[in-house]
């Protein structure tokens, strides 16, 4: 490596510490001028051309959401800043959203925020066609893949989770322009959510806010850790969900076989990040869940000294996918990756 090239690394490396050093409140972070403004106005935008005079107001949290039935919508403050964006996905695994996935996340939480605004939950029209508002969330929630009862928006099938989600999944799909879902959902018993959200749209779109904005749900301006400890932090990943039985040893042992070559854990670690995406989108569990299963994974394959043959490197993940895969949806019919 050429000097030059190590003193931009050294230079890299050492922006990267003094910023993980600096308080978040402390960043100046805000919307206006950033390309959060421009998708906040084509929301907005949205919004009117489909009938609908109410405007969320937004502010930059720790991610995204409505506080408590407050209408207002928090967006990731990382997004109001590319090397914060940047910066997430190297220290999470995770991309920061694109700006396609930043509008179907405000059209997301647009849906909450009209459903808030007028207390929506309230009406038995609404508890009829999604379901009671009171329900107990759970993270972990039982999916069903492909179901025609639900629409498809956020990944993971999350309509599914809770009625609230299920009206703001609606509605974000019936409020994409080039969404096409009266033909998307014809015949199916979907159709009917989106048909009741039009009518809601309808009915309430030229009338003021019942609820006013009292309350955000932790504001940029109180985030007065440091990104260093913000990234710290481990989530909660459910790691006591998933202690796996050292029977799966024999199974990891059949899928690497190989007695030489490349270090098996290496080459899972490189598709982890891929991998949990797709499992999420597919079976509808949490991204921690999901962490920590692989986590457990890697760590056992690593233990083991188990290794990939240069010329079996295809093939053998391939079926550790399937295996991950077989794992996954255990969890998700049986609530355990291994049944007892």
């Amino acid at each position: 490596m050429r000097a030059r090239d190590k003193a931009a690394q050294a230079r890299a490396k050492a922006e990267r510490v003094a910023l993980l050093s600096r308080k978040i409140n402390e960043l100046a972070l805000q919307i206006p001028g950033t390309r959060l403004e421009a998708q906040i106005q084509q929301l907005y935008y949205e919004l009117e051309r489909a009938g609908i005079d109410f405007k969320p107001g937004c502010y930059l949290a720790d991610e995204w959401g409505c506080p408590d039935s407050v209408p207002v919508i928090g967006i990731p403050f990382y997004l109001a800043d590319p090397q914060l964006s940047k910066l997430e996905g190297e220290l999470t695994g995770i991309e920061a959203e694109d700006e396609r996935e930043v509008l179907m996340y405000l059209r997301h939480e647009a849906g909450h925020a009209f459903n808030y605004a007028y207390r929506l939950y309230a009406l038995p029209e609404w508890q009829q066609t999604f379901g009671s508002f009171l329900r107990d969330y759970d993270d972990d929630y039982p999916a069903k893949p492909f179901s025609t009862r639900y629409v498809r928006n956020v990944p993971g099938w999350y309509s599914q989770k809770h009625p609230d989600e299920d009206f703001a999944e609606t509605f974000a799909v019936w409020l994409q322009p080039d969404s096409n879902w009266r033909e998307r959902y014809a015949d199916v018993p979907a159709l009917q959510k989106l048909l009741y959200v039009e009518r809601l749209a309808r009915e309430y779109g030229h009338k003021p806010p019942l609820v006013s904005v009292d309350a955000l749900d932790s504001p940029v301006e109180q985030l007065s850790m440091t990104l260093g400890e913000w990234y710290a932090t481990p989530p909660d990943r459910g790691d006591a969900a998933c202690k796996l039985p050292p029977l799966l040893d024999e199974d990891l042992h059949a899928l690497f076989p190989a007695k030489e070559g490349l270090p098996a854990a290496k080459v899972l670690r490189a598709h982890r990040s891929q991998w949990i995406a797709d499992l999420n989108r597919w079976t509808g569990l949490s991204r921690h869940l999901l962490e920590a299963l692989f986590e457990q994974l890697l760590r056992r394959t690593e233990a083991l000294g188990l290794k990939i043959g240069p010329d079996r490197i295809s093939a053998r993940l391939q079926d550790a996918a399937v295996f991950v895969t077989t794992l996954a949806m255990n969890y998700q019919y049986t609530g355990k990756f291994t049944a007892e």
